[in-house]
């Protein structure tokens, strides 16, 4: 990676590996007719992946529940910040009547942040699992939740409901959090995974972005805190700025490259580590589960 006062990246130009095709198919529209008909929200559309043809078309998407509105305002994140609308009752059977009608195997379940809930979601996260254990049996769930930052008993709460894999992001180095992620801490990100795997036996996963200035031994740091942590899984990812408004692209990080920041997370002793220019943290996921 290079230091971090190179000059940043003009987003208006990005390099030919960041090209995707535009959303279409039949299977884009079959996902698409399904979720509005729920009323559901996906973060592949919420956050405006560059991957949701791709997996629309294979019949996945990552379910975004308790609503389209965070509660946190990151400079990265192309969700809407403000105030939440009150939590939908039907939602986790919605969701889970979706991944039985999608026929999944994986289903992955993420949220907002809802730090007005005194629990910060923990419950709807449980009874969304429950309900899609119950009604598609054999289908592995996958959550990938904010930090409870003011709910230490939360991910008890989400736990006890048995989802396969925990996953929560940590998203960049620890330098960058004051601008990237001013209402996280990293190490409440680092502690929370590390319950996750000495408290319950979890599999854990993370993500993070690369591009946003991060210097290569910060990288490694951030690996090595991971599989201390007991991290099993990470995905590794292009920073791509949403608007004008966020954080612009410090570096357009080139393919051959994420292949040695692969080597090098496994290298930390991360054993499974999914990184290109475009993977996000729930990219192809039940991939990443079925070759574990």
């Amino acid at each position: 990676m290079n230091d971090r006062n190179d000059k940043k990246a003009d987003p208006r130009r990005k390099p030919p590996w960041l090209k995707v095709r535009a959303f279409s198919g039949k299977g884009f529209s079959d996902i698409s007719a399904l979720l509005a008909e729920r009323g559901l929200f996906t973060v592949c559309q919420e956050a405006n992946c560059p991957n949701r043809g791709e997996c629309y078309n294979r019949g996945t998407a990552t379910f975004l529940i308790m609503g389209p509105v965070c509660t946190r305002n990151c400079r990265f994140c192309n969700v809407s910040p403000g105030t939440p609308k009150a939590l939908n009752p039907e939602e986790p059977s919605l969701v889970a009547d979706a991944v039985a009608r999608m026929k999944l195997r994986h289903a992955v379940v993420t949220s907002v942040t809802r730090d007005d809930l005194p629990d910060g979601g923990a419950g709807r996260f449980a009874e969304t699992i429950r309900l899609i254990h119950a009604r598609r049996p054999g289908c592995t769930v996958e959550v990938l939740t904010p930090d409870f930052r003011n709910a230490p008993e939360a991910l008890g709460i989400v736990m006890a409901a048995k989802p396969e894999i925990f996953n929560h992001n940590v998203e960049t180095v620890p330098s960058l959090y004051g601008e990237v992620r001013p209402g996280a801490n990293y190490q409440r990100s680092i502690e929370l995974l590390r319950r996750s795997v000495t408290e319950f036996k979890a599999r854990a996963k993370s993500g993070l972005m690369v591009g946003l200035g991060e210097t290569t031994e910060e990288l490694r740091d951030v690996f090595s805190d991971l599989a201390e942590a007991g991290v099993s899984m990470l995905t590794i990812g292009q920073y791509l700025s949403p608007s004008k408004e966020h954080l612009p692209v410090v570096r357009y990080v080139p393919p051959d490259e994420f292949e040695r920041l692969a080597d090098m997370a496994r290298a930390a002793g991360i054993r499974q580590v999914f990184a290109g220019p475009l993977v996000r943290s729930s990219y192809l996921a039940d991939t990443m589960v079925q070759t574990a």
